[in-house]
């Protein structure tokens, strides 16, 4: 979404400006995976609109390549004092701190396992060499990790998958979470991402799964195929998030579409505002809200999900046409 339209860093920023002002001149806004920069480069300019600069604005980002990218965007488009504000970080930050963190479109790219029901029990699919050398699935049996997460989800369930059944899980997700937000003791954390409560996520006629890869904009689901040149991905099971956010003492504090969020937001009034603008610079604004917020677009298939701790008051935007008792 940061990359099709500023519209919506410009709405999180809106939406997150009482908060940090709330948390005071200490917070912290921490992004985890930065991409090409877009959300950060709008963001910190809405912010320093608002008056609610953060003491700190912390990239998690792994990669060096996409690092100078951001480094190069951000120092080439924001002023140097705010500029200043930006560092990156290599991993979770170890000391105890106040703010928000910022995750879009992060979790879904976790690594999951694959598993694959034969008798009531899972098996992992894992990957393996045939005799010419291409890579293949192949069954084996289910560590106690995997065996323990797949009982536990089909608690939830209506009834069990059945025989053949093929997906994905995360249980790795609880331990996750906990390493990037052990360490909030205020603030809200925000993730942004395409997914499913885990009632539809294993429905019986997704059997198999929602692993989806993309190359040279065309989708499909063996992963592998072009090894090592596509992206890889697979859905959320916001259920799982939502219970790996309160294991790590987080409670939920919202679960709502991107187009509800993003309409509570103010989306609609900052096109209106903008009066400056042209007829086709307006036109192209209006395209980009449609983008965001229609259900046959982003608006409905992208969910957020909030977590608030030790805050006085969670914006009406992530708690607005709350989804959670869908979960």
């Amino acid at each position: 979404a940061p990359e099709r339209s500023p519209l919506f860093s410009a709405c999180v920023a809106d939406a997150l400006t009482p908060v940090l002002q709330q948390l005071g001149p200490d917070a912290v806004f921490m992004e985890i995976g930065g991409g090409s920069g877009a959300f950060a480069e709008t963001c910190l300019a809405k912010l320093l609109a608002n008056d609610a600069l953060p003491a700190r604005y912390a990239i998690l980002e792994p990669s060096a390549d996409l690092r100078e990218r951001q480094r190069e965007r951000l120092g080439r488009s924001l002023i140097p004092p705010v500029f200043e504000l930006v560092e990156w970080l290599d991993g979770p930050p170890e000391e105890k701190w106040n703010g928000v963190l910022f995750a879009n479109e992060v979790i879904d790219a976790l690594p999951v396992h694959r598993f694959l029901m034969r008798d009531g029990e899972p098996r992992e699919l894992h990957v393996a060499v045939d005799a010419e050398g291409r890579f293949i699935d192949v069954e084996r049996e289910a560590d106690t990790m995997l065996t323990a997460a797949v009982a536990a989800l089909q608690q939830d369930l209506l009834a069990p998958l059945p025989e053949g059944y093929r997906s994905e899980i995360l249980p790795q997700l609880p331990w996750w979470i906990d390493a990037v937000c052990g360490q909030l003791v205020a603030g809200l954390a925000i993730f942004v991402d395409y997914g499913y409560p885990r009632r539809e996520y294993y429905l019986p006629q997704r059997d198999d799964g929602t692993l989806i890869c993309h190359y040279h904009h065309r989708a499909h689901g063996d992963a592998l195929r072009w090894p090592g040149l596509q992206d890889i991905t697979s859905f959320v099971d916001f259920t799982a998030l939502a219970l790996a956010g309160t294991h790590a003492r987080l409670p939920l504090a919202g679960f709502n579409a991107q187009a509800s969020f993003l309409i509570a937001a103010g989306i609609l009034d900052m096109v209106e505002e903008a009066t400056q603008l042209s007829e086709i610079e307006r036109y192209r604004l209006a395209q980009e809200v449609k983008r965001l917020t229609l259900p046959g677009e982003m608006g409905e298939r992208f969910k957020l999900m909030s977590f608030a701790r030790a805050i006085d008051h969670v914006p009406e935007a992530f708690t607005s046409y709350d989804q959670s008792r869908r979960l």
